[in-house]
């Protein structure tokens, strides 16, 4: 080690880069990652709903927070959305998978005033060392909530029903092209390149001083959230040290040319979380993001493709893109990501751009594709992803071994024994044998399998699927005026030598509803009837279990009363339980939860 720093400094000084590469080996390779949620357990209570069976372990959870303040990019926001600016867009015709080429075309769009978001509350060690400068241009009016993601996530607040701010914000994603346009061209079918000439689009949602506040948070680690990573020459290489990913390694890395890649930016940033949590509700699948900062002159990673939908939005710099069709019927829409291709297993693009600030490019899952930074500016984007593992073979996973296990339960048929002799005439080596043997053995396959549908669960696999995707989801940001009427701005505290204002009083005439129309399911399971919920998960995929309440089966009505309500708010004397006590409850308890929010604080401040 010693004569490696000689000779480094004989050379000039020591890179983060150079010591990775001596002490580690320079051939490390990427890999992806997966993971899949769980079940729980049972007990009764009858005048309280199951108060002491609450599922899920781990850490504690982090209480969905209040949106942060001007200050800060992650804002509530209280207004209907106004409708989204028309901007120069270039979109790709639809072409089918047999043509071999894709061709843009320019859609011409009104362009309308440059909106800014407000400022940030950087401060002066936000600029980031070593690294690339902070996008210039300081805050410009645009209406009272301001421009950029974070006006737009105050007006998506004022929506009463998230249903619609999900709409709302998908729209504005894809503006100027119409969802139901983009659904029918180029969802699943082709790529989409919108070219809004608006550097300011996405100002709020991530920038390189967020990027280095959150090394300079001390919470970032190499692998765990962050990636080092570089593609030259043909050879993709991560280069990840152990241990936390300090700003001055980090930065140091960037100065030698690797790229970053930052695995979870909504546990850093709390305006991507806003974000995605409001998006994953349009999705019904979680909705996940990685940041990609890439020096000038070079590239991070080879080319592939994915297992997700990809949003590309661009927040800094530039960066050009080639998107390649699948290559095969077995790659459209696969179910897992690709290795790393080389060039020469790529035939010609489809898609041939570069994307500056504010442009969006859009892939299915299985078009290959790969980005690289010209040599005169840095490249700073967010990958919004979605649909992982949401195909219908996916959710025929859940079902199939699901309805054979009833049809075993419930028909003698399928628990008949096999015939005696039937290894000597089915099998590979009898495939070509003309027997009536074989016939009737297929005949009989064919015919139970069609019979399986009868015993198909269905609701009951989507409310599993529904589960896990509950587990997937983020908790839901709360506005002012959520935590408010919520149990996260409830006054209880320690003052005086005990605790004060600590009784929540929900009587029959206090008017509750769902803090979110997708946070909470119903599942009928073996162990019993639970209530799965999102409000304590946390930020990070799958830190905690999944959360959820066992409840007894005459909730039920209750939940979907609920449900079937949202977003009015109903009286808990109108909660069809059987009696006053039980409609109380039950009230508070999903009150306590943060599941339900009340018209009105119930306490003053």
């Amino acid at each position: 080690m010693a004569a490696m720093v000689a000779e480094q400094r004989e050379l000039g000084r020591l890179s983060a880069l150079a010591v990775y590469r001596r002490m580690a080996g320079a051939g490390r390779m990427e890999r992806r990652r997966r993971g899949a949620p769980l079940p729980a357990g049972r007990k009764r209570a009858k005048a309280r709903p199951r108060r002491g069976r609450a599922g899920g372990g781990g850490s504690e959870p982090e209480a969905p927070p209040l949106a942060a303040p001007p200050s800060r990019v992650e804002l509530p926001e209280e207004a209907p959305v106004e409708a989204p600016v028309e901007l120069p867009v270039v979109v790709p015709v639809e072409v089918p998978m047999e043509v071999p080429m894709e061709v843009p075309v320019e859609v011409p769009v009104e362009a309308p005033v440059d909106p800014r978001p407000e400022a940030t509350d950087a401060g002066p060690d936000a600029k980031p060392r070593g690294g690339p400068k902070a996008m210039p241009g300081g805050p410009r009016p645009a209406g009272q909530d301001g421009g950029g993601v974070s006006g737009l996530l105050r007006r998506l607040a004022r929506l009463e029903d998230s249903r619609q701010r999900a709409a709302e914000l998908f729209r504005w994603l894809l503006a100027p092209v119409a969802p139901a346009e983009f659904l029918g061209r180029y969802w699943e079918r082709a790529p989409l390149l919108l070219r809004r000439g608006d550097h300011g689009y996405y100002a709020g949602l991530f920038s390189t001083a967020d990027f280095d506040a959150a090394l300079r948070g001390g919470e970032v680690h190499f692998g765990t959230h962050l990636d080092v990573t570089s593609y030259a020459e043909g050879v993709r290489e991560t280069h990840n040290p152990s241990g936390r990913a300090l700003p001055a390694v980090v930065w140091d890395f960037y100065q030698n040319g690797c790229s970053l890649r930052l695995l979870c930016p909504q546990a850093f940033s709390p305006t991507v979380w806003h974000f995605l949590s409001i998006l994953q509700e349009q999705f019904g699948s979680m909705a996940g993001a990685n940041t990609y900062l890439t020096p000038p002159g070079t590239q991070g990673f080879a080319p592939h493709y994915d297992d997700i939908e990809a949003f590309v939005l661009q927040l800094e710099g530039k960066k050009h893109w080639r998107v390649y069709r699948p290559r095969t019927d077995a790659e459209v829409l696969p179910q897992f990501s690709s290795a790393n291709l080389t060039q020469a297993e790529l035939g010609e693009p489809v898609l041939e751009t570069v994307l500056e600030a504010g442009d969006l490019l859009y892939f299915p899952r299985g078009f290959i594709h790969q980005g690289d930074c010209l040599p005169d500016a840095h490249s700073l984007h967010i990958t919004v992803s979605s649909y992982q593992r949401n195909s219908w073979g996916d959710f025929l996973e859940k079902l199939l071994p699901a309805a054979l296990q009833m049809a075993l339960e419930e028909d003698v048929e399928y628990r008949r024994g096999l015939p005696m002799d039937y290894l000597q005439y089915m099998g590979v080596a009898n495939s070509d044998t003309v027997d009536a043997r074989r016939t009737a053995f297929v005949e009989k396959v064919q015919s139970l399998i069609k019979k399986l549908v009868d015993y198909a669960p269905i609701d009951a696999a989507v409310d599993q699927r529904a589960k896990s995707f509950l587990h997937d989801c983020l908790p839901p940001v709360l506005t002012q005026s959520e935590k408010a009427q919520s149990v996260y701005g409830f006054p209880a505290r320690w003052q005086d030598g005990g605790p004060c204002n600590v009784d929540i009083l929900i009587t029959k005439d206090t008017e509750v509803r769902l803090l979110r129309h997708g946070i909470v399911r119903l599942c009928n399971e073996e162990a019993g009837v639970m209530l799965y919920y999102t409000t304590e998960n946390s930020r990070v995929y799958h830190k905690e279990e999944p959360k959820f309440l066992e409840l007894d089966p005459e909730y039920t009505d209750s939940i979907e009363f609920l449900l079937s309500s949202y977003p009015n708010y109903v009286r808990v004397a109108n909660l069809p339980c059987e009696t006053l006590e039980e409609k109380i409850s039950l009230a508070t308890l999903l009150f306590e939860k943060g599941i339900l929010t009340t018209k009105k604080p119930l306490a003053k401040i």
